[in-house]
């Protein structure tokens, strides 16, 4: 059986809140799950202590059993200290767009011709 440990949605429309479980990866997101291991609530500031909740125990315990935190949830776990850091690569998200490298070449372009201009005016 392929573990995952998730993030399962609850709350209502546009009040989300998480709950930090470990499920069958087969089963569907919000679907049946083995443990309940935390919460995550995203609508308090990230300060605070009560937006992740972890028993930090029973994680240790289903990552010995081999269960794959996601992404999300291994950023927790980062933050929390239970898995070290993973490299990860953001290749094309903070390239900007084409219209914005047109507009950063036109603007080149106009400092380029405006020393230009300067010193044959003088």
């Amino acid at each position: 059986m392929a573990m995952k440990i998730r993030l399962a949605r609850g709350g209502s429309k546009k009040r989300p809140f998480y709950r930090i479980v470990a499920a069958d990866s087969r089963m569907p997101r919000d679907g049946r799950f083995i443990e309940k291991l935390g919460t995550y609530n995203p609508l308090l500031p990230k300060d605070s202590e009560e937006r992740v909740k972890m028993d930090v125990e029973r994680i240790q315990y289903w990552l010995g059993q081999g269960a794959k935190p996601t992404d999300r949830v291994s950023r927790f776990l980062e933050a929390a200290g239970i898995v070290e850091k993973k490299e990860r690569k953001n290749l094309k998200k903070g390239e900007p767009g084409e219209k914005a490298k047109q507009r950063a070449e036109e603007k080149a372009a106009k400092a380029a011709e405006a020393p230009a201009e300067e010193a044959t005016a003088e």
